[in-house]
Protein backbone atom coordinates (compact mmCIF):
# COMPACT_ATOMS: atom_id res chain seq x y z
CA UNK A 1 0.00 0.00 0.00
CA UNK A 2 1.25 3.54 -0.96
CA UNK A 3 2.51 5.52 2.36
CA UNK A 4 1.83 8.92 3.00
CA UNK A 5 5.77 9.35 2.58
CA UNK A 6 5.62 7.96 -0.94
CA UNK A 7 3.10 10.33 -2.52
CA UNK A 8 2.77 13.75 -3.82
CA UNK A 9 -0.83 14.19 -3.49
CA UNK A 10 -1.29 17.17 -0.59
CA UNK A 11 -3.44 17.15 2.43
CA UNK A 12 -5.26 19.81 3.81
CA UNK A 13 -6.41 20.03 7.33
CA UNK A 14 -9.63 21.30 8.86
CA UNK A 15 -9.25 21.05 12.53
CA UNK A 16 -13.43 21.76 14.01
CA UNK A 17 -13.48 23.98 16.68
CA UNK A 18 -16.48 26.20 15.90
CA UNK A 19 -18.50 24.36 18.60
CA UNK A 20 -20.13 26.20 21.64
CA UNK A 21 -18.93 23.57 24.33
CA UNK A 22 -22.04 23.73 26.33
CA UNK A 23 -21.86 19.89 26.63
CA UNK A 24 -19.14 19.41 29.12
CA UNK A 25 -20.60 22.00 31.65
CA UNK A 26 -17.63 23.61 32.60
CA UNK A 27 -18.13 27.32 30.85
CA UNK A 28 -14.96 26.48 29.36
CA UNK A 29 -14.43 26.23 25.65
CA UNK A 30 -12.89 22.58 25.46
CA UNK A 31 -10.52 22.67 22.96
CA UNK A 32 -8.72 25.95 24.86
CA UNK A 33 -8.50 24.19 27.87
CA UNK A 34 -4.27 23.39 29.16
CA UNK A 35 -3.00 20.05 27.62
CA UNK A 36 0.29 19.30 27.68
CA UNK A 37 2.94 22.27 26.17
CA UNK A 38 -0.03 24.16 25.19
CA UNK A 39 -4.12 23.54 24.90
CA UNK A 40 -6.60 20.99 23.52
CA UNK A 41 -6.41 22.72 19.72
CA UNK A 42 -2.77 22.50 19.92
CA UNK A 43 -1.90 18.99 20.86
CA UNK A 44 -4.24 17.72 18.24
CA UNK A 45 -2.61 20.12 15.42
CA UNK A 46 1.01 19.05 16.60
CA UNK A 47 0.13 15.34 15.54
CA UNK A 48 -0.72 16.18 11.98
CA UNK A 49 1.71 18.42 11.52
CA UNK A 50 4.48 16.06 12.97
CA UNK A 51 3.04 12.83 11.21
CA UNK A 52 2.26 14.45 7.25
CA UNK A 53 5.13 17.34 7.40
CA UNK A 54 5.64 18.35 3.40
CA UNK A 55 2.85 17.17 2.27
CA UNK A 56 0.23 19.02 4.69
CA UNK A 57 0.33 23.12 2.85
CA UNK A 58 -2.84 23.94 4.60
CA UNK A 59 -4.40 23.72 7.81
CA UNK A 60 -7.90 25.58 8.83
CA UNK A 61 -9.02 26.25 12.00
CA UNK A 62 -12.83 26.68 12.76
CA UNK A 63 -13.89 29.08 15.58
CA UNK A 64 -17.15 30.57 17.23
CA UNK A 65 -18.40 33.90 16.21
CA UNK A 66 -16.19 36.75 18.08
CA UNK A 67 -13.31 33.93 19.20
CA UNK A 68 -10.99 33.97 17.03
CA UNK A 69 -8.64 36.07 18.79
CA UNK A 70 -8.49 33.23 21.54
CA UNK A 71 -8.51 30.41 19.44
CA UNK A 72 -5.31 32.20 17.07
CA UNK A 73 -3.88 31.97 21.04
CA UNK A 74 -4.42 28.67 22.15
CA UNK A 75 -2.53 27.78 19.09
CA UNK A 76 0.25 29.81 19.34
CA UNK A 77 0.82 29.47 22.83
CA UNK A 78 2.41 26.06 22.30
CA UNK A 79 6.04 26.57 21.47
CA UNK A 80 5.89 23.53 19.16
CA UNK A 81 3.57 25.20 16.69
CA UNK A 82 5.49 28.09 14.92
CA UNK A 83 8.76 25.98 14.61
CA UNK A 84 6.98 23.07 13.21
CA UNK A 85 4.56 25.46 10.78
CA UNK A 86 7.90 26.44 9.05
CA UNK A 87 9.84 23.50 9.07
CA UNK A 88 6.75 22.10 7.21
CA UNK A 89 6.23 24.95 5.13
CA UNK A 90 2.48 24.74 6.21
CA UNK A 91 -0.18 27.92 6.41
CA UNK A 92 -3.08 28.40 8.92
CA UNK A 93 -5.96 30.11 8.07
CA UNK A 94 -8.85 30.68 10.39
CA UNK A 95 -12.22 30.62 9.57
CA UNK A 96 -15.73 31.51 11.51
CA UNK A 97 -18.09 28.39 11.63
CA UNK A 98 -21.52 28.61 11.05
CA UNK A 99 -24.66 27.42 13.20
CA UNK A 100 -24.09 23.93 12.66
CA UNK A 101 -21.06 21.94 11.99
CA UNK A 102 -22.09 20.74 8.99
CA UNK A 103 -22.01 25.03 7.67
CA UNK A 104 -18.60 25.05 9.77
CA UNK A 105 -16.79 22.55 7.31
CA UNK A 106 -18.43 24.04 4.39
CA UNK A 107 -16.95 27.26 5.26
CA UNK A 108 -13.69 25.45 5.45
CA UNK A 109 -13.61 23.74 2.13
CA UNK A 110 -14.42 27.02 0.43
CA UNK A 111 -11.27 28.42 2.02
CA UNK A 112 -8.82 25.14 0.91
CA UNK A 113 -9.41 26.23 -2.94
CA UNK A 114 -7.18 24.15 -4.73
CA UNK A 115 -4.17 23.92 -2.10
CA UNK A 116 -5.09 20.12 -1.57
CA UNK A 117 -6.10 16.94 -3.52
CA UNK A 118 -7.30 15.24 -0.44
CA UNK A 119 -8.36 16.96 2.81
CA UNK A 120 -8.76 15.48 6.54
CA UNK A 121 -11.60 16.77 8.68
CA UNK A 122 -11.00 16.47 12.44
CA UNK A 123 -12.39 17.48 15.73
CA UNK A 124 -9.69 19.72 17.09
CA UNK A 125 -11.61 18.04 20.84
CA UNK A 126 -9.96 14.92 19.77
CA UNK A 127 -6.30 15.67 20.99
CA UNK A 128 -4.87 12.06 21.29
CA UNK A 129 -5.27 11.02 17.68
CA UNK A 130 -2.11 9.10 16.70
CA UNK A 131 0.36 8.99 13.62
CA UNK A 132 -1.13 5.09 13.08
CA UNK A 133 -4.69 6.67 12.42
CA UNK A 134 -3.72 9.65 10.28
CA UNK A 135 -1.90 7.65 7.97
CA UNK A 136 -3.96 4.68 7.91
CA UNK A 137 -6.97 7.09 6.65
CA UNK A 138 -4.49 8.99 3.86
CA UNK A 139 -3.77 5.94 2.51
CA UNK A 140 -7.00 4.54 2.46
CA UNK A 141 -8.69 7.82 0.95
CA UNK A 142 -5.97 7.35 -1.98
CA UNK A 143 -6.91 4.29 -2.29
CA UNK A 144 -11.04 4.11 -2.52
CA UNK A 145 -11.59 8.25 -2.81
CA UNK A 146 -13.02 8.43 1.81
CA UNK A 147 -11.76 7.05 5.01
CA UNK A 148 -13.10 6.70 8.42
CA UNK A 149 -11.57 6.01 11.30
CA UNK A 150 -13.65 3.05 13.26
CA UNK A 151 -14.03 0.77 16.06
CA UNK A 152 -16.17 -1.92 16.85
CA UNK A 153 -18.88 -1.46 19.07
CA UNK A 154 -18.48 -3.21 22.32
CA UNK A 155 -21.88 -2.63 24.20
CA UNK A 156 -25.46 -3.76 23.40
CA UNK A 157 -26.99 -1.42 20.85
CA UNK A 158 -30.62 -0.64 20.83
CA UNK A 159 -32.93 1.38 19.14
CA UNK A 160 -35.89 3.03 21.43
CA UNK A 161 -38.62 5.39 21.19
CA UNK A 162 -40.02 7.10 24.36
CA UNK A 163 -37.47 5.41 26.83
CA UNK A 164 -38.46 2.47 25.44
CA UNK A 165 -36.38 -0.40 22.82
CA UNK A 166 -38.30 -0.96 20.08
CA UNK A 167 -35.16 -2.99 18.34
CA UNK A 168 -31.94 -4.25 18.66
CA UNK A 169 -28.63 -3.51 16.18
CA UNK A 170 -26.54 -6.58 15.79
CA UNK A 171 -23.10 -5.02 17.00
CA UNK A 172 -21.09 -7.28 15.00
CA UNK A 173 -21.45 -5.17 11.83
CA UNK A 174 -21.91 -2.10 14.14
CA UNK A 175 -18.97 0.43 14.40
CA UNK A 176 -18.40 4.00 16.70
CA UNK A 177 -16.76 6.51 13.68
CA UNK A 178 -14.19 9.05 14.57
CA UNK A 179 -12.04 11.15 13.38
CA UNK A 180 -9.79 12.43 11.00
CA UNK A 181 -12.22 11.95 7.68
CA UNK A 182 -10.20 12.01 4.70
CA UNK A 183 -11.87 12.43 1.48
CA UNK A 184 -11.31 13.41 -1.86
CA UNK A 185 -10.91 17.19 -1.37
CA UNK A 186 -13.35 18.59 -4.83
CA UNK A 187 -15.89 15.85 -4.56
CA UNK A 188 -16.45 16.63 -0.76
CA UNK A 189 -16.82 20.88 -1.43
CA UNK A 190 -19.10 19.66 -4.64
CA UNK A 191 -21.11 17.31 -2.08
CA UNK A 192 -21.32 19.92 0.66
CA UNK A 193 -22.45 22.45 -2.11
CA UNK A 194 -25.08 20.12 -3.18
CA UNK A 195 -26.52 19.21 0.72
CA UNK A 196 -26.17 23.23 1.20
CA UNK A 197 -28.73 23.84 -1.95
CA UNK A 198 -30.66 21.36 -1.38
CA UNK A 199 -30.96 22.62 2.53
CA UNK A 200 -29.92 18.79 3.54
CA UNK A 201 -29.38 19.54 7.01
CA UNK A 202 -28.72 16.74 10.26
CA UNK A 203 -25.68 15.85 8.75
CA UNK A 204 -24.00 14.58 12.18
CA UNK A 205 -20.42 14.20 10.03
CA UNK A 206 -18.57 14.11 6.68
CA UNK A 207 -19.23 10.30 6.18
CA UNK A 208 -22.78 11.41 5.90
CA UNK A 209 -22.60 14.14 3.30
CA UNK A 210 -20.04 12.04 1.32
CA UNK A 211 -22.38 8.77 1.35
CA UNK A 212 -25.17 10.91 0.21
CA UNK A 213 -23.52 12.43 -3.11
CA UNK A 214 -20.68 10.28 -3.75
CA UNK A 215 -20.08 6.53 -2.30
CA UNK A 216 -20.05 4.38 0.29
CA UNK A 217 -17.01 5.64 2.56
CA UNK A 218 -14.44 3.09 3.70
CA UNK A 219 -13.71 2.13 6.94
CA UNK A 220 -9.51 3.01 8.15
CA UNK A 221 -7.88 2.40 11.64
CA UNK A 222 -9.69 3.68 14.51
CA UNK A 223 -8.21 3.57 18.47
CA UNK A 224 -10.73 3.89 21.53
CA UNK A 225 -7.70 6.39 22.89
CA UNK A 226 -8.75 8.45 19.77
CA UNK A 227 -11.43 9.54 21.94
CA UNK A 228 -13.31 13.28 22.21
CA UNK A 229 -13.48 15.48 24.87
CA UNK A 230 -17.31 16.15 24.98
CA UNK A 231 -18.70 15.70 29.17
CA UNK A 232 -16.75 17.27 32.04
CA UNK A 233 -15.99 13.37 32.95
CA UNK A 234 -13.82 13.49 30.07
CA UNK A 235 -11.66 15.83 31.83
CA UNK A 236 -10.15 13.12 33.91
CA UNK A 237 -8.19 12.00 31.01
CA UNK A 238 -6.47 15.42 30.68
CA UNK A 239 -4.07 14.05 33.63
CA UNK A 240 -0.62 14.09 33.19
CA UNK A 241 -0.54 10.50 33.23
CA UNK A 242 -3.70 10.04 30.54
CA UNK A 243 -2.09 12.33 28.65
CA UNK A 244 1.14 10.55 28.65
CA UNK A 245 -0.32 7.53 27.79
CA UNK A 246 -2.78 8.44 24.76
CA UNK A 247 -1.14 5.51 22.56
CA UNK A 248 -2.05 2.78 25.42
CA UNK A 249 -4.49 1.03 23.87
CA UNK A 250 -1.24 -0.88 22.22
CA UNK A 251 0.52 -0.94 24.91
CA UNK A 252 -1.39 -2.59 27.61
CA UNK A 253 -2.45 0.70 28.91
CA UNK A 254 1.10 1.19 30.38
CA UNK A 255 3.60 4.42 29.57
CA UNK A 256 6.92 2.66 28.12
CA UNK A 257 9.84 4.99 28.58
CA UNK A 258 12.92 4.79 26.57
CA UNK A 259 16.64 6.15 26.88
CA UNK A 260 19.03 6.76 24.00
CA UNK A 261 22.98 7.62 23.63
CA UNK A 262 24.08 8.91 20.63
CA UNK A 263 27.90 9.74 19.54
CA UNK A 264 29.44 11.17 16.41
CA UNK A 265 33.41 12.26 15.34
CA UNK A 266 34.77 14.27 12.67
CA UNK A 267 37.37 15.48 11.26
CA UNK A 268 38.30 19.34 11.02
CA UNK A 269 39.35 20.31 7.80
CA UNK A 270 39.56 23.35 5.39
CA UNK A 271 37.15 24.34 2.80
CA UNK A 272 34.20 22.90 4.75
CA UNK A 273 31.25 24.70 6.48
CA UNK A 274 31.62 23.67 10.34
CA UNK A 275 27.64 22.74 11.19
CA UNK A 276 26.50 22.18 14.65
CA UNK A 277 22.90 21.25 15.00
CA UNK A 278 21.96 22.65 11.37
CA UNK A 279 23.47 26.25 12.16
CA UNK A 280 26.51 26.96 10.32
CA UNK A 281 28.94 28.76 12.59
CA UNK A 282 31.47 30.77 11.03
CA UNK A 283 35.06 29.88 11.50
CA UNK A 284 38.12 28.47 9.39
CA UNK A 285 37.74 24.83 9.27
CA UNK A 286 34.50 22.50 9.27
CA UNK A 287 33.79 18.91 9.28
CA UNK A 288 35.39 16.51 6.75
CA UNK A 289 31.92 13.74 5.74
CA UNK A 290 29.97 12.32 3.48
CA UNK A 291 26.95 14.10 4.21
CA UNK A 292 27.74 17.56 5.72
CA UNK A 293 29.24 16.63 8.39
CA UNK A 294 26.90 17.97 11.57
CA UNK A 295 28.26 15.67 14.55
CA UNK A 296 25.71 16.87 16.77
CA UNK A 297 22.04 15.78 14.48
CA UNK A 298 24.26 13.18 13.93
CA UNK A 299 24.71 12.05 17.57
CA UNK A 300 20.90 12.94 17.79
CA UNK A 301 19.73 11.06 14.95
CA UNK A 302 21.27 7.90 16.48
CA UNK A 303 20.38 8.77 19.97
CA UNK A 304 16.96 8.08 19.22
CA UNK A 305 17.07 5.87 16.44
CA UNK A 306 18.63 2.84 19.57
CA UNK A 307 16.25 4.30 22.12
CA UNK A 308 13.11 2.84 19.49
CA UNK A 309 15.36 -0.06 18.93
CA UNK A 310 14.97 1.17 15.00
CA UNK A 311 19.26 0.92 14.24
CA UNK A 312 21.37 3.39 13.08
CA UNK A 313 21.84 6.29 10.94
CA UNK A 314 24.57 4.33 8.84
CA UNK A 315 21.97 1.44 8.43
CA UNK A 316 19.59 4.02 7.25
CA UNK A 317 21.80 6.40 5.49
CA UNK A 318 24.80 4.45 4.01
CA UNK A 319 28.06 6.74 3.41
CA UNK A 320 28.61 3.89 0.40
CA UNK A 321 24.97 5.53 -1.03
CA UNK A 322 25.45 8.70 -3.55
CA UNK A 323 22.30 9.63 -2.65
CA UNK A 324 23.57 11.06 1.12
CA UNK A 325 26.74 12.78 -0.55
CA UNK A 326 26.64 16.23 0.76
CA UNK A 327 23.49 15.79 2.67
CA UNK A 328 21.49 18.01 4.65
CA UNK A 329 21.89 16.22 8.00
CA UNK A 330 18.43 18.30 9.36
CA UNK A 331 15.97 16.30 6.77
CA UNK A 332 18.41 12.82 7.60
CA UNK A 333 17.28 13.58 11.28
CA UNK A 334 13.44 14.83 9.84
CA UNK A 335 13.50 11.67 8.26
CA UNK A 336 14.89 8.90 11.10
CA UNK A 337 12.68 10.74 13.28
CA UNK A 338 9.57 10.33 11.44
CA UNK A 339 10.47 6.58 11.55
CA UNK A 340 10.57 7.03 15.37
CA UNK A 341 7.36 8.77 15.88
CA UNK A 342 5.60 6.71 13.36
CA UNK A 343 5.72 4.13 16.06
CA UNK A 344 3.75 6.05 18.40
CA UNK A 345 7.36 7.54 20.09
CA UNK A 346 7.31 11.01 21.57
CA UNK A 347 9.89 13.17 22.81
CA UNK A 348 10.96 13.85 26.94
CA UNK A 349 13.73 15.30 26.50
CA UNK A 350 17.71 15.56 24.62
CA UNK A 351 20.56 16.24 26.52
CA UNK A 352 24.05 16.97 24.36
CA UNK A 353 27.14 17.87 24.98
CA UNK A 354 29.61 19.11 22.11
CA UNK A 355 33.46 18.57 22.43
CA UNK A 356 35.35 21.76 20.67
CA UNK A 357 38.45 23.90 20.83
CA UNK A 358 37.61 26.48 18.69
CA UNK A 359 35.15 28.73 17.92
CA UNK A 360 33.33 29.40 21.20
CA UNK A 361 30.13 27.48 20.78
CA UNK A 362 27.86 29.88 23.42
CA UNK A 363 26.89 32.61 21.62
CA UNK A 364 25.43 30.17 18.86
CA UNK A 365 23.72 27.80 21.49
CA UNK A 366 20.22 29.27 21.83
CA UNK A 367 19.98 29.46 17.95
CA UNK A 368 21.32 25.65 17.51
CA UNK A 369 18.41 24.45 20.21
CA UNK A 370 15.62 26.60 18.16
CA UNK A 371 16.85 24.42 15.13
CA UNK A 372 17.03 21.72 16.68
CA UNK A 373 13.75 21.91 17.92
CA UNK A 374 12.03 22.92 15.04
CA UNK A 375 13.32 19.94 13.12
CA UNK A 376 11.63 17.72 15.25
CA UNK A 377 8.68 19.69 16.41
CA UNK A 378 9.05 19.41 20.06
CA UNK A 379 9.37 22.21 22.44
CA UNK A 380 13.20 24.42 22.64
CA UNK A 381 12.62 23.84 26.53
CA UNK A 382 12.94 19.87 25.67
CA UNK A 383 16.49 20.30 24.23
CA UNK A 384 19.57 21.41 25.89
CA UNK A 385 23.32 21.56 24.41
CA UNK A 386 26.76 22.50 26.58
CA UNK A 387 30.05 22.31 24.52
CA UNK A 388 33.52 21.34 26.48
CA UNK A 389 36.75 22.54 25.11
CA UNK A 390 39.86 19.68 25.01
CA UNK A 391 41.67 21.82 27.38
CA UNK A 392 44.58 21.36 24.22
CA UNK A 393 45.27 17.66 24.85
CA UNK A 394 44.28 15.35 22.56
CA UNK A 395 42.64 15.39 19.08
CA UNK A 396 40.40 17.95 20.51
CA UNK A 397 42.49 19.82 21.59
CA UNK A 398 44.58 19.90 19.21
CA UNK A 399 41.84 21.35 17.14
CA UNK A 400 41.63 17.99 14.53
CA UNK A 401 37.87 17.20 15.41
CA UNK A 402 34.73 17.75 16.78
CA UNK A 403 32.42 15.50 18.75
CA UNK A 404 29.09 15.18 20.66
CA UNK A 405 27.24 12.85 22.95
CA UNK A 406 23.51 12.67 23.06
CA UNK A 407 21.13 10.78 25.58
CA UNK A 408 17.51 11.02 24.73
CA UNK A 409 14.41 10.44 26.75
CA UNK A 410 11.30 9.18 24.67
CA UNK A 411 8.08 8.06 25.77
CA UNK A 412 4.87 6.18 24.14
Amino acid sequence: MMTTRETKNKFALVLTAAGSSTRIGTGEKKEFMPLESGTVLSAACFVFLNTLQKTLPLIVITYPKGKRQQTEESLFCDSRIKPLLEACAAQVLFVEGGGTRQESVRNALEAVADAADFVLIHDAARPWVTPEIITDACETAMKYGSAVPAVPATDTLAVAQDRTIISYIDRSTAFCLQTPQCFAFKQLLEAHRKAAAENRSGCTDDTTVWAAYCSPVHLSKGSPANKKITFATDLADLSGTTAAAKKADTHGGSMTIRTGLGYDLHRLTEGRPLMLGGIEIPFEKGEDGHSDGDVLLHAITDALLGAAGLGDIGELFPPSDDRWKGADSRELLRTAWKKVSDGGWRIENIDCVVALEKPKFLPYREQVRKGIAAVLGCSEESVFVKAKTGEKLGKIGRGEAVEAWVTCLISR
